[in-house]
């Protein structure tokens, strides 16, 4: 059985909705979920009220784009994708609305699903090693002038200290290796960190990473 060294302690039960195409998917993961005492399950129609929702689907298209905008809009609703596969140029897509959980289909377990909410929760994100592969290089072929290019950033969004921070970030650093490299404190990393996703009300790192790319700073 899977095990988490940083394991992610909680109060109350965190209430979720899942969201599946197919009731089998479905099915599946609420019976998954009614194991975890730290989740209480919500009715789609009660989704105002659920911390965390998640959406499980084969491939992310047109269909899963429009489910995921709805729940979206709910402000303090951090989504959670389950897939079996997604396109590069759909992964930037997905992380510029601030959804930093993907999870694939083919690895769910029980102890997967836990963390994965738990961690959504908390304003963190998990992507598997291969898609943040992919988002590295959407990032490295921007960088190099491939790809449609955005906008220029304007004088008064990011400035270049917090645009080094978040390239580092993309890099796959940490706090402490990106406050080594920088030659800055981690208060200082973490302050810049937090500064920009207050600044452009960004969910977390990986969503200001996606930001950045998708302004033209990265």
């Amino acid at each position: 059985m899977l095990q988490y060294a940083d394991e992610i302690r909680t109060t109350r039960p965190i209430p979720v909705t899942v969201h599946a195409l197919d009731p089998l998917s479905r099915a599946g993961v609420v019976s998954y979920l009614r194991q975890c005492p730290e989740i209480s399950l919500v009715e789609d129609g009660q989704q105002a009220r659920a911390g965390v929702a998640l959406l499980i689907a084969d491939t992310f298209d047109a269909t899963v784009l429009t489910s995921l905008s709805r729940l979206v809009r709910t402000e303090r609703t951090r989504v959670v994708l389950v897939l079996d596969r997604i396109q590069e140029s759909e992964l930037l897509n997905v992380v510029s609305r601030g959804v930093t959980t993907i999870l694939w289909r083919r690895e769910v377990t029980k102890d997967r699903l836990r963390h994965a909410v738990l961690t959504a929760e908390r304003g963190h994100g998990e992507l598997p090693p291969d898609l943040l592969g992919k988002l590295i290089g959407c990032m490295g072929r921007r960088q190099g002038g491939e790809g449609p290019q955005e906008s220029a950033p304007v004088a008064y969004g990011m400035v270049p200290r917090e645009v080094e921070v978040l390239r580092l970030v993309a890099e796959g650093l940490d706090t402490g290796e990106i406050a080594v490299k920088l030659l800055y404190s981690e208060r200082t990393i973490k302050n810049i960190l937090h500064t920009v996703t207050s600044r452009f009300q960004l969910r977390n790192r990986a969503h200001a990473v996606a930001y950045a790319l998708r302004e033209g700073y990265l």
